[in-house]
């Protein structure tokens, strides 16, 4: 089980956090604690994260959006983790994927790398070292470019550089307001419901009961759509929310 980050792995995560750029990536975990511990410490580290609980969902998600990493926990409900990996790679998906496991022996790491898993780390495990082999996959020069802009419409998000821009005008963000566009920029065209704004960007994965979402959404439609003549920020009644991916 993932343990809080203390003092030296937080100083560790912070350095990675300037360093690398702003990925996203799934978990596959049904340790609800481990998984809200590694989603707290990948998004505080500059990262977005989405969850799945067991391998059915996983495999689901991990075939349908566009990830940059795979964590992927070798024993699940519903469908293990090698057959998950193994139905990626028999899709021609080649997003990097880190392995997780209680399982050390030298033959259970064979196998998952012959399934198709790009590394292995056995649990229990310092949250440095996963940012780390995390934050090393996609350094190898065999994966995919990783995205730096997003871009919407007249909206440009330079995630290098931490800048958004609409219609050449920078647009000052708060971390947390940067976050949740940067969210709904990878998800443009699509409905974003609450529960995925709160999962993806707040880490709760329970209903608060507070207006945090309808605040922070205000306060970015204020700034990104505001002074512009057309809104690019949608409110889809009784669904979420949704950035317009073209002009209507």
């Amino acid at each position: 089980m993932l343990n809080p980050l203390n003092t030296s792995q937080e100083q560790v995560h912070n350095q990675y956090a300037k360093q690398a750029l702003s990925m996203r990536i799934l978990i596959i975990e049904d340790d609800l604690e481990a998984a809200g511990w590694l989603s707290k410490g990948l998004s505080e580290s500059g990262h977005v994260t989405d969850h799945a609980s067991d391998g059915e969902t996983g495999l689901a998600l991990a075939t349908s959006e566009p990830f940059d990493v795979l964590i992927v926990d070798r024993m699940l409900p519903k469908m293990d983790g090698l057959e998950i990996i193994r139905n990626v790679r028999k899709q021609g998906i080649k997003t990097p994927i880190l392995i997780l496991s209680a399982l050390s022996e030298v033959d259970e790491k064979v196998e998952g790398l012959r399934a198709g898993g790009d590394d292995y780390l056995a649990k229990p495990y310092a949250f440095s070292e996963l940012l780390a082999r995390v934050e090393g996959l996609v350094r190898r020069p065999d994966t995919e470019p990783q995205q730096t802009v997003l871009l919407a419409q007249d909206l440009e998000m330079d995630l290098l550089s931490r800048k958004v821009k609409r219609a050449g005008q920078e647009v000052l963000l708060q971390p947390r307001e940067f976050k949740l566009l940067e969210y709904l920029m990878r998800n443009a065209g699509k409905v974003v419901t609450r529960t995925m704004l709160l999962e993806n960007v707040w880490n709760y994965h329970f209903d608060p009961q507070t207006n945090v979402i309808d605040v922070h959404i205000s306060r970015l439609r204020g700034k990104i759509d505001k002074d512009f003549d057309t809104p690019i920020l949608e409110t889809i009644r009784g669904a979420g929310y949704m950035i317009r991916a073209h002009k209507p």
